[in-house]
């Protein structure tokens, strides 16, 4: 399976000449302002990171997010990534992330369909029972695109981040293989 396609997106595998746009997404300080990323990445350092994501399981690999291009039937661009992470394959069990670098497709839904297409994936086609994520607590914008994909509150890493001189809580959410599908249900009821 080439591409996981959603409505407006489609998901591939990273290729080596991403790099570029993902070095220009991590040193965006808005990009960057709710990632778990603190420190400017070099050239070379996104490489390195490049070369140990691809000696992972295919599993873990970063997906790149692309959007159809209005101005041409068969070109896509980048404007994210997203990936599973720590998986657990005993309890079936990954943390999920994703990262819009591309502000101009802020606030447009890309994110939470981007979220729903990847718990598909991990529930249908991987066979995962539990996706887990954290996420800032100022993070409201995240927090909302979690809830609408189905993920619920299970906690918080009280003052665990340190950012603009003042501690933040983390909040850790989590959405299992049942009441995901309950979420589709809804939705398919809905349209």
């Amino acid at each position: 399976m080439p591409y996981l396609f959603g409505e407006r997106i489609r998901l591939r595998a990273a290729e080596k000449e991403d790099i570029p746009a993902f070095l220009r997404w991590v040193n965006d300080k808005e990009v960057t302002e709710n990632l778990m990323l603190v420190t400017p990445m070099s050239c070379f350092e996104e490489e390195q990171w490049y070369e140990g994501m691809m000696k992972k399981p295919r599993s873990e690999h970063v997906l790149v997010i692309e959007v159809k291009d209005k101005r041409a039937d068969e070109d896509y661009h980048p404007i994210g990534t997203c990936q599973f992470h720590n998986l657990d394959w005993r309890n079936r069990s990954a943390e999920i992330g994703i990262m819009i670098g591309e502000k101009t497709f802020w606030d447009q839904g890309y994110g939470s369909e981007t979220m729903r297409l990847l718990l598909n994936h991990g529930f249908s086609t991987l066979n995962l029972h539990r996706i887990w994520l954290r996420v800032y607590a100022k993070n409201k914008r995240g927090i909302r695109a979690y809830e609408k994909a189905g993920f619920q509150f299970e906690g918080k890493y009280r003052e665990a981040h340190y950012q603009h001189g003042q501690y933040y809580d983390i909040h850790l959410m989590s959405v299992l293989r049942d009441e995901w599908r309950q979420t589709i249900s809804l939705e398919e009821n809905n349209h």
